[in-house]
């Protein structure tokens, strides 16, 4: 089980990538999630200031998994309450209470330039939203659609169990409403989340967000970019050298030199 360290050698056999799964040699991060989890769209944000900052951005592959925090959840809830409403009756606590138990994730939001409205965000069940996640992915718009469905849920309040929601999601990628329709009935994308959940257990995931850097290094929560960024720089290091990879940094201007052809000048 990966510990709550920065990162850590964690328990996870470096399987190595299959070929279709290879996109020009380049290193997968994945990542464990679920829409409902506010740390998750935080993490999104700090894993994206430290690519930003690393130099081998371009060599990565983000690859989003679906991850559910509460699948005892209705599918379809008829009165619905807003994160607010649904911890104070949970807990048993006022309103107010709520509120005051959120705010320090506010403002966590706020320093990543996120503007969490928790007093709209509707809490539903995640499946459908993960089924228009699966589908998405294998269009290769996984990252696009994570941003969307965070988004609609934290700021805009929007139901994420909503068919006809995800359908209006969807068009923003391009997607046309038959399409979207269709992959939130079919049983293969509702497998492929079943599976993600399967394989988060079994690698030991006990809360997301869950980072994986070529299946080797884990990186558990919505850490600092620092420590995202100390993750990258030592996984990338090791798979180029597993990978026979040496990206060389050609000095600007030629200098006289023979080619192949016997040209010497």
């Amino acid at each position: 089980m990966v510990s709550q360290m920065v990162f850590a050698q964690a328990p996870l056999k470096n399987k190595p990538l299959k070929s279709e799964d290879m996109n020009e040699q380049k290193m997968k991060i994945e990542v464990w999630s679920d829409v409902m989890c506010p740390f998750c769209y935080i993490g999104k944000r700090h894993l994206e200031a430290a690519l930003a900052e690393f130099e081998d951005s371009n060599r990565m592959e983000i690859v989003w998994k679906s991850y559910q925090l509460n699948p005892d959840l209705p599918l379809k809830i008829e009165n619905k309450e807003s994160t607010y409403e649904y911890l104070a009756k949970a807990k048993g606590i006022s309103y107010e209470q709520s509120v005051q138990m959120h705010d320090n994730v506010v403002k966590m939001a706020a320093k990543v330039g996120l503007n969490y409205q928790f007093d709209k965000a509707v809490v539903a069940n995640s499946f459908y939203a993960h089924q228009l996640a699966q589908y998405a992915k294998e269009k290769g718009l996984g990252i696009e659609i994570e941003e969307l469905l965070f988004k609609a849920y934290f700021t805009e309040g929007k139901d994420i169990s909503d068919k006809a929601t995800l359908v209006l999601l969807g068009a923003e990628l391009g997607f046309a409403q038959a399409e979207v329709e269709q992959a939130l009935s079919d049983e293969k994308y509702a497998a492929l989340v079943r599976k993600d959940v399967a394989e988060a257990q079994q690698i030991g995931v006990r809360g997301v967000p869950f980072f994986v850097f070529d299946r080797k290094y884990a990186v558990s929560g919505a850490q600092p970019t620092e420590q995202f960024l100390g993750a990258l720089k030592q996984s990338v290091s090791e798979w180029k050298t597993a990978n026979n990879i040496n990206d060389l940094q050609i000095k600007e201007g030629d200098g006289p030199a023979c080619t192949p052809e016997g040209v010497c000048e």
